[in-house]
C-alpha cells in the first residue's frame, strides 16, 4: 500500500514569507531558489519575485541561484515585513497607548509598525475632536475619512522602507507646531545609549518631535530592548513613558525605571 503524499505547506501571506526568507538568509548565510521552492511549495517565479523585492528594499543581495544577506539588512527592515513580527504584542501596545489619548488633544504619531497599531485603535473610538500630526503615509491613510480627526502630514523625502517622510522640509513644518503627546516608534532602546533608529534624517526629525511635545511615549515590543541601531535619537531620560510587552526582562525594566521613566508592560 503506497504512502499518502505529504500535505502541502500552509499558505503564508507574502509579507510573512518574505520576512521568513530574510531571517533564514541571516541564520544560514544564504538561501537558494531551489531550497525556497521546496520549503514553501510555490513556483520559482514567485520566489524570484520575492528575492527581487527584498533586494530592492535592501534586505538581501541576489546571487546566482539565490540570495545572501545585504550589508544593510541589520539596519533597516522594510515596514511590511516588520508588521508581521510580534503582531499580538504590538496590538496590545497600541491599545494601551490609545487609552492615554484624551479628546481634544494634538498628538504626534511617528512612523513604525507599532505606531500604526495606535492609529488603528484611534479608528475604533469616537472623538469630538482630535488632531494627529504624522510623518507616515500609511498612518495618514489609516486615519483618513474620520470627520472628527484632523490629520496633519509633514513634508519631506520619502523613505520607501518605512513609508515615512523626513529631511529639512519635514523639520521646518514640525518646528512651527506643538503637541500634547508624542508616540515614538524606535528600532532600539539601550538604557546606556538611548533610543535609536536606522536613518540619520529620521533621527533628526524624531529629536524635534521630542522637543515640541509635552509628553513623550516610546512604544516598542520587548525584542527592541537592549538593541542599538545606527542613529541615536535621544537618551532614555528624555522619555516620560515606555510601553512594551510583558516579555521584557527584569534587567531592562529596572534600567528604564532607574532613569525616572514610567514603564508600562502589557
Amino acid at each position: 500500500m503506497s504512502k499518502p503524499s505529504p500535505a502541502p505547506p500552509p499558505k503564508l501571506l507574502v509579507e510573512e514569507r518574505q520576512r521568513q526568507i530574510v531571517e533564514l538568509a541571516r541564520a544560514e548565510g544564504r538561501v537558494t531558489v531551489e531550497g525556497l521552492v521546496e520549503r514553501y511549495g510555490i513556483s520559482a517565479v514567485s520566489i524570484r519575485r520575492d528575492l527581487e523585492y527584498l533586494e530592492q528594499v535592501g534586505s538581501l543581495k541576489r546571487s546566482h541561484g539565490g540570495a545572501v544577506p545585504a550589508a544593510s539588512s541589520q539596519l533597516d527592515v522594510p515596514l511590511p515585513i516588520k508588521e508581521t513580527r510580534r503582531l499580538p504584542e504590538k496590538r496590545r501596545i497600541g491599545e494601551a497607548a490609545a487609552r492615554m489619548i484624551a479628546d481634544g488633544e494634538t498628538i504626534i504619531l511617528d512612523s513604525g509598525s507599532t505606531t500604526v497599531e495606535i492609529a488603528r485603535q484611534i479608528r475604533q473610538r469616537k472623538w469630538k475632536s482630535l488632531t494627529v500630526i504624522t510623518n507616515a503615509l500609511n498612518i495618514a491613510l489609516e486615519l483618513s475619512g474620520l470627520p472628527s480627526v484632523r490629520v496633519m502630514m509633514l513634508g519631506g523625502m520619502l523613505r520607501q522602507t518605512s513609508y515615512s517622510l523626513a529631511g529639512p522640509d519635514a523639520e521646518q513644518a514640525l518646528s512651527r507646531l506643538t503637541a500634547d503627546r508624542l508616540f515614538l516608534g524606535v528600532d532600539g532602546l539601550d538604557p546606556a545609549v538611548g533610543v535609536t533608529t536606522p536613518d540619520p534624517q529620521e533621527a533628526s526629525l524624531n529629536m524635534l518631535m521630542i522637543k515640541v511635545s509635552r509628553e513623550v511615549v516610546a512604544v516598542l515590543d520587548a525584542t527592541k530592548l537592549g538593541q542599538r541601531s545606527l542613529s541615536v535619537i535621544a537618551p532614555v531620560r528624555s522619555l516620560h513613558v515606555v510601553i512594551t510587552d510583558t516579555s521584557a526582562s527584569k534587567v531592562h525594566a529596572d534600567a528604564i525605571r532607574k532613569q525616572g521613566v514610567e514603564l508600562v508592560l502589557v
